[in-house]
């Protein structure tokens, strides 16, 4: 039962050190009804990167217009979901290209990605362009407790290979602030955890050993707080508090197994401390803890950098010990081919299982995912010839109830994907003429 006395869309569970966001809840109609955007959900905007392009013989629906068949190996994963989500075809990062000099087909392809703009080639001068979720984040980031959010699960510094050719600072961003100001993504659970929900700093390995001892959870600081709380909620808002708080204590326990003994075993590659030996665990605890910032909406706009720009990563716990990046070089010989496409299905279906848990949460008659806008995709299209043309795009989600799913779209040759940041931008609200290489706004995608 909703009262006068409403809750603010802001509210905070606060403890010592730590201040909670909670989700939507019905008691926050009111509020909701009276701000500057009357009675309307968020809608979110994301991009997920996934490197060194895709096996596009397994990616690209063979019909245009709805999918009527089966899914390509790629998309299968996405069976349950697949009228949720749009293959664009014909979409181009022009910026991508080698023109008068460049930092690499792959440098370049990651920091032309969301910045429409060709980078430069040496490691001292680095400069790309204001990104579209940077755009986005100037305008409507000032709604939300941060404005936007970088997520990543791998530095190239840490894999050794910042001595070749191109910039570091291309290969690990897709985020750019300006010209010459990258934003890093986040990549430690645990930085990410106490930048969400704790005020104190990141602490070093040995600090956080000695605190493990004493450490409570952030959920037990705020107690009090959420006990009163619940006491003035209805019981629809009570079961939605619960399975919020419950997905924070899961995302804690998960933490905690991270950063156990058993996580420590040496994956083959140098990792940053706390982050778990298997990719899809890695994945898993941070798409959670976006799931937790787009619910409590912490944040609207999101980059997600899976694995860096051409990473050498192997997947040994799906059988590949090669690298992935020489794997893509694979000259047609199609068992190296088959390799490429395990890695994008498995790629794909850590994905598909945040799309689903998106699709499970609840807002009013929607969902997560329907007032999402969520891209995935990569900077090349054939890995082996480094192609910038027909990339893979999907666009997953529903706006907000305004994109129609389910369908390859098709547009004319050379269309630059910043056609497609421009629509979504106005999707959002966000008030801008042009972006980067875009000449117009994509059709096809809206009901009607």
């Amino acid at each position: 039962m909703i009262t006068q006395k409403a809750l603010s869309r802001r509210t905070l569970l606060r403890g010592i050190g730590t201040a909670i966001a909670l989700p939507a809840l019905d008691a926050m109609a009111p509020a909701m009804n009276s701000s500057k955007i009357p009675g309307k959900t968020p809608i979110r905007m994301a991009f997920v990167y996934v490197p060194n392009g895709l096996d596009m013989r397994h990616w690209t629906p063979a019909e245009e217009g709805a999918f009527t068949g089966e899914l390509p190996s790629i998309l299968r994963p996405l069976e349950p979901l697949r009228n949720e989500f749009n293959i664009l075809s014909n979409l181009t990062q022009n910026g991508g290209r080698a023109l008068l000099d460049g930092a690499g087909d792959h440098g370049r392809c990651c920091g032309s990605y969301l910045t429409g703009v060709h980078v430069k080639k040496t490691m001292v001068d680095i400069k790309a362009g204001i990104s579209c979720d940077q755009i986005a984040a100037n305008q409507i980031g000032s709604a939300t407790l941060f404005p936007s959010l970088q997520v990543g699960l791998e530095d190239a510094r840490q894999a050794g290979d910042c001595d070749s050719g191109y910039s570091c600072a291309y290969t690990n961003n897709l985020s750019w602030k300006s010209e010459t100001q990258p934003l890093p993504p986040l990549l430690d659970p645990r930085a990410m955890f106490e930048r969400l929900f704790g005020k104190g700093p990141v602490l070093s390995p040995e600090a956080r050993a000695r605190q493990a001892k004493y450490r409570k959870s952030v959920l037990d600081h705020v107690t009090a707080d959420t006990k009163k709380l619940q006491g003035d909620l209805g019981p629809t808002d009570r079961r939605k508090l619960d399975e919020y708080l419950s997905s924070i204590r899961e995302i804690e326990k998960q933490l905690e197994k991270a950063e156990g003994e058993n996580a420590r075993i040496d994956p083959g590659m140098p990792k940053p401390y706390g982050v778990p030996a298997d990719f899809a665990e890695h994945f898993r605890l941070m798409s959670d803890m976006i799931t937790v910032a787009f619910q409590a909406d912490m944040s609207r706009i999101v980059t997600f950098l899976v694995t860096r720009e051409g990473t050498s990563r192997p997947y040994r716990e799906i059988g590949i010990a090669d690298g992935h990046h020489p794997l893509t070089h694979h000259q047609g010989k199609l068992e190296l081919l088959e390799k490429v496409t395990k890695i994008n299905e498995y790629h794909m279906q850590q994905f598909a299982a945040w799309m689903m848990r998106l699709k499970s949460i609840k807002e009013g008659d929607a969902s997560i995912l329907d007032n999402s806008m969520i891209v995935y995709g990569a900077g090349l299209s054939d890995g082996n010839r480094h192609t910038h043309e027909d990339l893979p795009v999907m666009v997953m989600g529903r706006g907000g109830n305004h994109f129609k799913g389910g369908r390859r779209i098709t547009y004319r040759k050379e269309t630059p994907i910043s056609n497609l940041y421009l629509t979504m931008m106005d999707r959002l609200g966000v008030q801008t003429d042009d972006f980067g290489d875009s000449t117009g706004r994509v059709d096809g995608l809206n009901l009607g």
